[in-house]
């Protein structure tokens, strides 16, 4: 009789792309939601928990850098009825369907924060993980740039309140509409979507790459140091002289900078439109006592997602820490956002307002330990005994 090979035991590994988190981080993290919670309750925005599994058709097409939803996600198909399902990728679609659901129960405007964790089905490398920590908060329902400057105003006071001092943050504001409007003054129209799309990922490198990076893939393109070609936009010198000189707008402070837009904008109504919105956000950040050392208005910020319809902000820490090589650099962003006013339209059909925050939960905690902020350890639990 033929000896019955033994079942190999499994490896105790974390599978790839995820991680384990001990007493201090769990600590850590809590105490920083904890405070974060505590501002986003003193603006009048309450907590939601949805679900972490939604269908692939409520998350849609809005996957960050992809194409088909079911790309980038872990999707599985049910038995009974074929419907596809997918851990949540974001806290940002599943509110969409939380109000088109619950719309007629839910107050007008709708403020909601929400935590916890998401997945993405990429690929992963040093500190990008298939699982991470977000922290949201947004607002429903309203038109008002006033609801995008409270946004900005209430991430200020938590960085603040988790224990990042002024000076070591800066949360920088733009407006899509202000950057469709260049796209169309320098012969873009919407049709062109491959080349607005080279246009706004090399903008988004205008810090890794510099001005002249960033003209080379206006351009023909860019070989990088390893020899790599990425491919251009292929822009005239004339059009690419309008996106440089957008991304130079820029002044030393709101005021100059808006007239630089407009300067830049001329007659184009999108445009127009784009500066006039960040002009009261500017307004309502001032008379709020929210000045240039918190919060700017810079051009330069784009922001990736496609969804973007309006004022956009990025939190960036400006503090200096050193790389694994031990050559300094600054930290960077650790939330961005901005107005979306067309994602709750899939649902219901008709056009509702939205903007937002997303927060990087495991990126600012990093800050957090790089300042000094947390202990990075665990005291505890203490054991007392008493004997004769």
């Amino acid at each position: 009789m033929a000896k019955q090979k033994k079942t190999p035991r499994p490896k105790a590994e974390t599978p790839k792309g995820f991680r384990d988190y001990f007493g201090a981080d769990v600590a850590e993290r809590k105490a920083m939601l904890d405070a974060i919670a505590g501002v986003y309750h003193r603006y009048g925005f309450e907590a939601l928990e949805s679900s972490a599994v939604e269908t692939v058709e409520a998350l849609g097409k809005f996957l960050p850098d992809v194409d088909r939803p079911n790309e980038g996600v872990f999707a599985w198909q049910e038995d009974d009825d074929q419907t596809w399902l997918a851990l949540r990728y974001d806290l940002t679609a599943p509110l969409a369907r939380v109000y088109a659901q619950h719309r007629n129960d839910l107050p007008t405007p709708y403020r909601r924060f929400a935590m916890g964790p998401v997945w993405r089905n990429e690929k992963p490398g040093p500190g990008r993980f298939r699982q991470f920590y977000q922290c949201d908060a947004d607002t429903v329902g309203t038109n008002s740039v006033a609801a995008d400057a409270e946004i900005c105003m209430m991430l200020a006071d938590a960085l603040e309140a988790v224990g990042i001092e002024r000076g070591d943050y800066v949360i920088r504001v733009n407006n899509r509409k202000v950057l469709n409007g260049v796209l169309e003054v320098a012969g873009l129209p919407e049709e062109a979507t491959r080349e607005r799309g080279i246009v706004l990922r090399a903008i988004d490198k205008l810090d890794r790459l510099g001005a002249d990076g960033v003209r080379a893939l206006l351009g023909d393109g860019r070989k990088d140091e390893s020899g790599d070609f990425t491919e251009g936009a292929g822009l005239t010198d004339t059009q690419s002289d309008a996106i440089m000189a957008f991304m130079d707008a820029r002044r030393d402070d709101a005021e100059a900078t808006l007239a630089r837009l407009a300067e830049i904008i001329g007659d184009n109504a999108v445009g127009t439109e784009g500066v006039s919105e960040l002009a009261q956000i500017a307004t309502l950040m001032n008379t709020a006592g929210y000045r240039p050392d918190r919060i700017i208005i810079d051009p330069s910020v784009v922001r990736g997602l496609g969804y973007y319809t309006g004022p956009v902000f990025e939190a960036e820490l400006t503090f200096e820490i050193k790389d694994e090589k031990g050559r300094p650099r600054q930290f960077g962003s650790v939330a961005g956002g901005g107005r979306y006013d067309d994602l709750v339209k899939r649902f219901t059909g008709q056009a509702v307002p939205a903007t937002g925050i997303s927060i990087g939960v495991d990126r600012l905690l990093a800050a957090l330990r790089a300042k000094g902020r947390t202990e990075g350890q665990s005291i505890g639990p203490v054991v007392v005994t008493v004997m004769d």
